[in-house]
């Protein structure tokens, strides 16, 4: 383990924040409850946002942008979304700032620059997307719409963890108007597969499908549909969601349409997002005690090279030999990085690599050109070999796929072994306590034991899975009939 690292068994809230900050992922800022991402950090958010818009433009959707704030009537106009986020709302109320005649130097709100009404700092875009879209349908004709804009947003929480949850992050959220309900439906499972694809085949982080509980779902939603993954420490982290939001929206900004009758109709909406928290699922899904693993296929660097050198003689000749492999690399649109800094010495390198998760390293001297071969160590196994310089890049484009399918696999292993069945109190309580997870359990279907199981365990519903089976049963806590299981866990 390095020593720059606490470990997951001696505090893994700790081991998480070392990762996030000795990582080079993220620092805190002068803005409590907000971070810098650094560039390390950005390089991965940046592989995700371009593979995930790949795919959101490949199901026919397109982007575009709205504006951050959000008139105070507007956000008022669906009832039940401006509750659901009206705790965590910061508001603008003025527009000025003037000097302080009581404190030369010092600046103060100026009170004749009150805005006659009230900003809300997104902390979601319905409000000021569906006014918007009132001015652009008219007839069935205009639909569907199938908008995704990449943006901030602002939701005010009080406790934070960087990635996790803070005032302000990045996501992407999509916008879709449709002409009818099944559309609009088809629309919400569509997105909840391709963020499952993307999370599964790019993050190698295993996931379960499923739809949320009323409680549980996005306030102004007809339906949630949710993916979970489980962390390391056995909590639930929600990586993305999919809602169907019926005519909610529509109805409460008078969005209508002449449908192929020549009626009048109100347009069905869906909304689906995913953030900079995914950053986090992906530390805690597959990081370990000596820094973080980055799936090579958004790894910001999948290969490194480290020279090993005495005199600088010696030097010019290992550059033009890594030149040569650098460029074929590059060709094979591999991401690779020649670390020749004479900063550090090759054992602090490669012990830095490993804490930045870069999947290979490559270490070459004098005597391995002889023999025309390469050390290379993977980051998963810590595996170490002798590979020939012939055929090197094809070697690693391989090596990089194999070692992309071992993350996942490891991590979907750990997830079998850490979902399990309960079929009463007891049972159900001991495995929280005692090896959390994934827990299917009968419950009866009523928020108030959905409540009362959350204020006794801190476990939640995380979702009731889409490939459920029906079975009878009867509720863990209350003894009350049930006829599926549901997935709990405590969470993120």
């Amino acid at each position: 383990m390095s020593k720059e690292l606490t470990s997951r068994a001696e505090n893994y809230n700790q081991w998480y924040n070392d990762l996030v900050l000795k990582g080079g992922l993220a620092d805190y800022s002068a803005v409590k409850g907000c971070m810098v991402i650094k560039p390390y950090g950005y390089a991965l958010w940046e592989n995700m946002r371009d593979q995930l818009d790949r795919m959101f433009k490949e199901t026919g959707h397109v982007n575009a942008y709205f504006p951050l704030f959000v008139p105070k009537s507007l956000f008022e106009a669906e009832e039940k979304n401006a509750e659901g986020f009206a705790k965590e709302c910061a508001v603008v109320t003025h527009y000025r700032l003037k000097n302080d005649p009581d404190k030369k130097g010092r600046l103060m709100v100026d009170p004749e620059a009150k805005l006659e009404e009230e900003l809300v700092v997104r902390p979601t875009s319905e409000a000021i997307i569906w006014n918007t879209y009132k001015d652009w349908i008219q007839s069935y004709r205009d639909l569907p719409i199938l908008i995704n804009q990449w943006a901030n947003v602002v939701r005010w929480e009080m406790r934070t963890r960087l990635f996790l949850r803070t005032a302000e992050f990045l996501w992407q959220e999509g916008h879709t108007a449709h002409a009818t309900k099944e559309e609009a439906v088809d629309e919400t499972v569509k997105m909840l597969d391709v963020y499952a694809n993307f999370v599964e085949e790019y993050m190698a982080v295993p996931v379960i499908k499923g739809v949320k509980t009323p409680n549980e779902r996005f306030a102004g939603a007809e339906d949630t549909y949710c993916i979970e993954a489980l962390m390391q420490d056995g909590k639930a982290l929600q990586a993305g969601t999919s809602h169907f939001l019926g005519q909610n929206f529509a109805k409460a900004f008078n969005v209508q349409f002449l449908n192929k009758e020549n009626k009048q109709e109100y347009v069905w909406a869906t909304s689906w997002g995913v953030s900079t928290r995914l950053i986090g699922a992906l530390i805690m899904s597959h990081s370990d005690d000596n820094g973080l693993v980055m799936p090579p296929r958004i790894a910001p660097i999948q290969v490194v090279i480290v020279p090993i050198y005495k005199g600088e003689e010696s030097k010019p000749v290992i550059d033009g030999k890594v030149k040569e492999i650098m460029a074929e690399l590059k060709a094979l649109g591999i991401r690779v990085k020649y670390d020749d800094s004479d900063a550090a010495r090759p054992g602090w390198k490669f012990a830095e690599h490993e804490l930045k998760g870069v999947p290979v390293r490559i270490a070459m001297g004098l005597r391995d050109m002889e023999n025309n071969v390469v050390e290379l160590a993977r980051r998963d196994t810590k595996e170490k070999q002798s590979v020939s310089i012939d055929g090197l890049g094809n070697y690693l484009k391989h090596l990089l796929e194999e070692i992309q399918q071992n993350i996942f696999n490891k991590a979907l292993a750990f997830t079998k072994e850490n979902t399990r069945e309960a079929d009463s109190w007891e049972e159900f309580v001991k495995m929280l306590d005692e090896q959390p997870g994934f827990i299917s359990a009968h419950w009866d279907g009523t928020p108030e034991t959905e409540e009362k199981i959350k204020e006794l365990t801190k476990a939640t519903i995380r979702c009731i899975p889409l490939d459920n089976k029906l079975e009878a049963g009867k509720c863990i806590l209350t003894g009350n009939a049930s006829t599926q299981r549901v997935l709990f866990a405590r969470a993120y």
